[in-house]
């Protein structure tokens, strides 16, 4: 079992002590989704700590949307269940990547791109190529995408 999983279970346990209740049905739902995320294909496996991150973002991106889509229907009070679900879960993730240091990924990899001959909005794929492996489970995909966008339209 990798480490971020029995984490997630023993703070499961440790929510139902402590009568946490969305801290409880946050990590429920997140190991539920690990489990289908193991069930899923043809052949049963266990996920590696990397899986589980990207389940958990995943899980994250969710929250995130719903919160603003809550936020757009004016159900706050559902908008702010999200986020506090989506604190939990930003807990277990790692350490997100600041603007600066995006910018300063992005900016590599667009001088790498373009020492091969590449640029404009052709080299898009070229250079998400490089900078996704460095900011997965980091920083936000879209984000990331915006600025890679605009690195190579300046």
């Amino acid at each position: 079992m990798s480490e971020l999983k029995a984490r997630l279970q023993s703070d499961l346990t440790q929510a139902m002590r402590d009568k946490d209740e969305v801290r409880l049905g946050t990590v429920r739902m997140v190991l539920t989704a690990v489990t289908n995320a193991e069930v899923s294909g043809k052949t049963v496996r266990e996920l590696t700590d990397a899986d589980v991150t990207d389940v958990l973002a995943t899980e994250a991106k969710k929250r995130r949307e719903a919160a603003t889509s809550y936020d757009n229907a004016g159900a706050t009070d559902r908008a702010d269940l999200e986020r506090a679900e989506l604190a939990v879960i930003t807990g277990y993730l790692p350490e997100q990547l600041t603007t600066d240091q995006i910018s300063e990924i992005v900016n590599a990899a667009v001088a790498a791109v373009a020492a091969e001959g590449r640029s404009g909005p052709a080299a898009i794929g070229a250079v998400m190529k490089i900078v996704q492996p460095k900011v997965k489970g980091r920083a936000d995909g879209g984000f990331v995408a915006a600025q890679v966008k605009a690195a190579l339209s300046s």
